[in-house]
Parts: structure tokens; C-alpha cells; sequence
């Protein structure tokens, strides 16, 4: 490389950026004693050029190199100690991903020369390699700015809460109504067929699982199986290029445009609390190479080893200035330059974890909350993680949102008949103020969802009593055991009509319910038409039928029963405020925001741990600011019980009567018709829904 092509360059914004004369290169290291920038030819086989970094301002890394265009190929190669014992895995022998690259050329082997080395040395991490790498990995790519220009604004604010959980490629993979080239797709996600879907579904947010660039496992590479979800992120930055379509990354933009221009948001699952480099027996291809020391958190003692409170090997050290930039740089370069909405942050305990433990005022939540574009964002918190004191629901700072394991647990139990699961549904299907009704935390902060991608889907907790992990080739070891299901009597698929009535019924209880909570509903994708994973609740490994959706055999009555749940619910602000209830009474009308009632009317006698059967009505929050304010009234009745009854309906204002809304007993959608007596009949093992309409001439 002719010297005279290089200058100084910037050190301050790390990554490569294209300025019209050429590109600045910024990399952070504190611990290296050199840096080298490889570039490469345009296949990515053929290193054309490689020269140390001249340029070091505290502990950036920077050059600027004339004459380079977009769409360079390069690499990083970090010098400095290799001392495993002393927390330091520098090797120059190994190629490493640029941490902001925003794209990748190429793909990763599941080779020998990917370690730092010798995997057949006795002591393995402690022996040194000198393959060269370069021929094994994808090269970092400067990218086109025209590429990433601001998208257009977000969408705006909506009455449809519900969230859609997804994958990006198994939900389109097999679907018979989008075009094969758009398939598993970034494209095939925003086509017209799912808009139409999801339009139909009510959805207002669609959370995809992890699209960051991620790795799949040599463990899984080694048992013929892939990373199928993606929670393996080695790029923060970059789009995951095998849901590219014809577009390339331009479809991820697309996607997201066609979502806002059908008013729904897009949220990224992403997974910032650790890496795909595992432990110390894992590869060297991006942080552990330009500075174990610093990205990862490890072991005071004995630094040779990672904390591992994340259980996949090691624990991003999000304590670190850097990382902590490197981070807020990635989420706000989705926000700013991708146009997506929010994110779920996968086991977000450990991004908030400080050396004395968790701390909802630590750095990283203190520096996200006060970021101009960050604090604007949608932001979902996985509550835990494995480390100590891991377990923190309810405890993340407002504007956060949790996902409440909770509800999903005392959902499934009630309906599965647990002694005082009542009691505890009592409380979720009130937005569980319990756990959130503090510091001016909103009643949508908890996310209520029956089930997610890890775990049984909904057809699946009413078929399978046990997990049927076999195909991950873990002896049926790994997944949850706790899984509140219930197979109604037949383990698995049945042909017989009656249990499979009642897996049925037992669904749309489910899902009745959930629409019917105070918080923010979340819907995996394919539960809402009865999806099953053959019983894998850990389809983690299984990017195959298993995992991807089958439209083929979908549900359409109960999906056409879940779009009107979700359609009641946006019908009736009653089930969406954002104030708790707490029983007060509300000025209006000297009625209590909330009651609880038996089916004869008198007030609920919670002390009964078999209790089965409850009335529930829901008016405007007493405490509502008086733009909020509504006079929607919803009284909803659930029976667990094998038996009918008829439930005392509350009096009705003059001029209205009840209708039944909501029947679960039904397999179909009904239109509301009004009763004509001051109870109404319940079918045994349901779910229903009364609302005031006016009365008819013949009333």
C-alpha cells in the first residue's frame, strides 16, 4: 500500500466509513500493542494489502485510506499478548470481524483455524495457533452510505397493542400464498400475503427474533444441525445475511417501510449479553481478538475463564465504556439508519449488572434512558438471566416494558386446574400491579403471552404433558421441564374427536383470556391458528418443518377467532389502559373501577383453592386523567369448572343491555346479541364476554 494514500483519519466514529476520497477506519483495542487492517480482493480470497494502524488516540485504532470505494473487503489483525491466564487471547494469525461492520462477505467454516489455539494441545486454550484464519472466515465490508439513508418515520401510535412474535424465516418459509423467491425472506415478511395476515390479525408490532449476523455453534455444525433462532449474535451491526432475498440488504429496509406503511412497528430481539465466541474453548473472530480483557467480563481469580451468567459460554462486559458505546452505537444505528421501532433485549438482567450486581440505575439503563433517540424507542426487558440474582421481573425503570413469566405460568396453570391458580390469574389479568404498579410504571408494561419461541407453542400445551426434544440430539435433555401443559388425556396427536374438541376449546380459553388482560398482549406466530412443533419446546437447533410454521394445516376457524379477540380488545378501552385498577370508584358513576363477583352476583370469595369459576367487570381507571377517561364497560366471566351455570349479570344503565361478545364455548366468531334475562348461561370450561349495547324495541 503506497504510504502516500494514508492519513490520520478520525478516531471518532469506529467502524469504516466511505467520505467520497476514501474511507476511515476506527477499531477499538486498550490492550493491543499494534493493529493491522487487511484488505482483500473483491471474492474475499486474495489479502491485496495489510499495514498497521499509525494512528492511536487513547485506545482507538484509526486510518483513513484514499481511493477505497464501498463494497472493500477487510479485516482486522490485533497484536499483542497471548496470555490466557492474564485474561489476554491476542493472535495475529486470526482474521477478525470489524465489531461495526455493517455488512459480511462470505461465510464461516467450522474449521480448526477459527481457535486460537491448538484444539488437539492437552492444554488446549494455553497452547498458541499460527493458521492463518483468513481463508475460514467472511470478510467485514465498507458499505454504500447510500444504503443506509434515514427511512421514513416510524409509524404512528395506534389502538392495536398486540405483538407479534416471529421468526424471519420460518414464518413465511412454508407459506403456500407468498412466491418461492421471497421465502424465508426479509421481503417475503412484508409481502402483500402477510400484510394481510397480520392486518387481519389486528397486529400493531412485529418482534423478530435476533436478525444480528450470528454464528451457528460447532457443537450443532458437528450433530448435522444449525442455529436455527439466532441468539449466537457476533455482528451488532450487520443484517443476518440468510434472510437476504433478491434485494440483499436493501430488503431489510424495504420490509420495514412496508411494515410502517401498514402502521406496524417493527422490534428486534437482539442479544447484547453475550457473543457467539462461547468460552475459553470457543473461536477467535472478532472481540475475544482485539481484546478479551475488555468486552467480556471475566472471572476475577482465575481471568483464564468467562463469567457465564448468560449460560452460553461467556458474558458481554456491558460495564465497559466502550462496550456500553459499542452498544448504544448499534441500537441507535437501527433506530436512525434501519427505521426499526424497539427492542427486546434477550436477558437484559445482564446488561444492567454492575459489579455489585444488578442495578436498574447501573450505566448502561442510565445511559440508554437519557439517549435522545434510545429513550424513544420501544424497549421490552427479558427479565433474568442465570447469573446471581438473576431473577428481576418487575425490576427494570420505567419506559421499559418485561416480558411476565408470571402470567404465562398462572395462565397455564389455571386452566390446567392447579390449586390457587385462581388467586394468581386474579392478579395477572389486572396487568399484575403486583409486581409493576410502582415508580409511575404504566399498566402496559407487562407483556402477557401464553407462549413464546422458547418453549411448547399453544397446540402444544394442550397436547403433550412432556417435551419431545429428541430430534436436538441432547437425549431429550435440554429444554424446560416446568411446563404447565396438559395433553387432555392423549399424549400427542390423537384422530379422536372429543379430545381434540377440547384441545380446542382449551385454546381459545387461552387466548380469550389474554386479550380479555390488562397489560400488552403477545401472540406467538402460528398460535393463533394452532401451529405445533411436534411437541419441542427448545427448537432452538430445528431451522426445518419442525420449527417453521405450517400454513397448510392451519387452524382457520381459530384463526379467525383470534382476529375477533383482537378486534373485541380494540374495541373496548376497558382492556387497555394504562392506569391500574384497583377497585377505586370512579366519579362518574360512583362504581367501583373494578369488582370481582361469583356467578350469583355477591362479591368473589377468593379463599377456596379449587376456585374455578369468577365474574370480572372492568370499567375506566378511577385515577384516569379526564382525556382518558371512558364509560366502556366489559364483564367477563370464565368457567374452568366441568359444570354450566348461569351467571347474575350486573345491572345494566337504562336504555342498555348486555350482549355476549366473546364465547369460547363456540368455535366461530358470534355477533353480539343482547340477553334477555338478568343471567346468562355458561357453558362448562369457557370463556365469555358481555358488553353494554342498546336495548332493541322488543327489550
Amino acid at each position: 500500500m503506497d504510504m502516500a494514500r494514508l492519513s490520520a483519519g478520525t478516531p471518532h466514529r469506529l467502524g469504516a466509513h466511505y467520505d467520497g476520497d476514501g474511507v476511515n477506519f476506527a477499531v477499538f483495542s486498550a490492550n493491543a500493542t499494534a493493529m493491522d487492517l487487511c484488505l482483500y480482493s473483491p471474492d474475499g480470497q486474495t489479502e491485496t494489502a495489510r499495514f498497521a494502524l499509525p494512528e492511536r488516540s487513547g485506545d482507538i485504532w484509526h486510518v483513513h485510506v484514499a481511493g477505497l470505494q464501498p463494497g472493500t473487503l477487510y479485516g482486522y489483525r490485533a497484536h499483542g499478548p497471548y496470555a490466557p491466564q492474564d485474561g489476554h487471547r491476542f493472535n495475529a494469525h486470526k482474521l477478525l470481524m470489524d465489531p461495526y461492520t455493517r455488512e459480511v462477505a462470505g461465510r464461516w467454516a467450522n474449521d480448526p483455524a477459527l481457535l486460537g489455539y491448538i484444539a488437539t494441545a492437552r492444554d488446549e486454550d494455553l497452547s498458541f495457533s499460527t493458521i492463518d484464519s483468513a481463508p475460514f472466515v467472511p470478510k467485514s465490508v465498507v458499505s454504500d452510505p447510500g444504503l443506509l439513508s434515514s427511512p421514513r418515520d416510524s409509524p404512528p401510535n395506534s389502538d392495536r397493542d398486540l405483538i407479534y412474535e416471529a421468526h424471519p424465516k420460518g414464518l413465511t418459509r412454508l407459506h403456500p400464498g407468498i412466491p418461492d423467491p421471497l421465502r424465508g425472506t426479509y421481503e417475503g415478511l412484508a409481502s402483500d400475503t402477510m400484510l394481510d395476515h397480520l392486518t387481519k390479525l389486528g397486529v400493531g408490532s412485529v418482534e423478530l427474533l435476533p436478525v444480528h449476523h450470528f454464528l451457528d455453534d460447532k457443537f450443532l455444525l458437528d450433530r448435522g444441525l444449525k442455529n436455527y433462532w439466532g441468539y449466537n449474535s457476533i455482528g451488532f451491526f450487520a443484517a443476518e445475511p440468510r434472510y437476504f432475498g433478491s434485494s440483499g440488504l436493501q430488503g431489510f429496509r424495504q420490509m420495514v417501510d412496508r411494515f410502517h406503511s401498514a402502521g406496524i412497528a417493527v422490534i428486534l430481539d437482539v442479544v447484547y449479553n453475550h457473543t457467539a465466541e462461547g468460552d475459553q474453548r470457543g473461536p477467535t473472530i472478532a472481540f475475544r481478538g482485539l481484546d478479551n480483557d475488555s468486552y467480556y467480563r471475566l472471572q476475577s481469580d482465575q481471568p483464564r475463564y468467562f463469567v457465564n451468567d448468560t449460560g452460553c459460554g461467556n458474558t458481554l462486559n456491558v460495564a465497559h465504556p466502550q462496550v456500553t458505546r459499542m452498544v448504544l452505537d448499534s441500537l441507535r444505528f437501527w433506530v436512525t439508519e434501519m427505521g426499526v421501532d424497539g427492542f427486546r433485549f434477550d436477558l437484559a438482567t445482564t446488561l444492567a449488572r454492575e459489579d455489585q450486581g444488578f442495578d436498574q440505575n447501573g450505566g448502561f439503563l442510565d445511559a440508554l434512558g437519557q439517549d435522545p433517540v434510545l429513550s424513544r424507542a420501544r424497549l421490552i426487558a427479558e427479565p433474568w438471566d442465570i447469573g446471581p440474582g438473576g431473577y428481576r421481573l418487575g425490576g427494570f425503570p420505567p419506559p421499559f416494558a418485561e416480558w411476565n413469566d408470571h402470567y404465562r405460568d398462572s395462565l397455564r396453570q389455571f386452566w390446567r386446574g392447579d390449586a390457587h391458580s385462581a388467586q394468581a390469574m386474579g392478579a395477572r389479568l389486572l396487568g399484575s400491579a403486583d409486581i409493576f404498579d410502582r415508580a409511575g410504571r404504566r399498566a402496559d408494561t407487562s407483556v402477557n403471552f401464553i407462549a413464546s419461541h422458547d418453549g411448547f407453542t399453544l397446540a402444544d400445551i394442550t397436547r403433550y404433558g412432556h417435551r419431545n426434544n429428541a430430534a436436538n440430539k441432547e437425549g431429550n435433555r435440554d429444554g424446560h421441564g416446568a411446563n404447565y401443559s396438559d395433553n387432555n388425556g392423549v399424549e400427542g396427536d390423537t384422530t379422536d374427536p372429543a379430545t381434540q374438541a377440547r384441545r380446542a376449546r382449551r385454546q381459545r380459553n387461552m387466548l380469550a383470556m389474554l386479550f380479555l388482560s390488562q397489560g400488552t398482549p403477545m401472540v406467538l406466530a402460528g398460535d393463533e391458528f394452532g401451529n405445533s412443533q411436534l411437541g419441542n419446546n427448545n427448537a432452538y437447533c430445528q431451522d426445518n418443518p419442525i420449527g417453521w410454521l405450517n400454513w397448510d394445516q392451519a387452524d382457520e376457524g381459530l384463526m379467525a377467532f383470534t382476529a375477533h379477540l383482537s378486534t373485541f380488545r380494540r374495541s373496548h378501552p376497558a382492556l387497555r389502559q394504562n392506569r391500574f385498577l384497583h377497585g377505586s370508584i370512579r366519579a362518574e358513576d360512583h362504581q367501583p373501577d373494578v369488582s370481582w363477583t361469583d356467578f350469583t352476583g355477591a362479591p368473589l370469595e377468593w379463599s377456596d383453592p379449587a376456585l374455578a369459576r369468577f365474574c370480572l367487570t372492568l370499567r375506566g381507571a378511577a385515577e384516569a386523567s379526564p382525556y382518558d377517561a371512558t364509560d366502556d364497560v366489559v364483564f367477563a366471566v370464565f368457567n374452568r369448572s366441568n359444570d354450566a351455570g348461569a351467571a347474575s349479570l350486573p345491572p345494566a344503565p337504562d336504555g342498555l343491555s348486555w350482549a355476549r361478545g366473546i364465547d369460547t364455548a363456540w368455535p366461530h366468531p358470534i355477533d353480539p346479541v343482547p340477553e334477555r334475562r338478568d343471567t346468562a348461561s355458561i357453558h362448562s370450561q369457557s370463556v365469555s364476554a358481555f358488553v353494554l349495547v342498546p336495548k332493541g324495541p322488543d327489550a
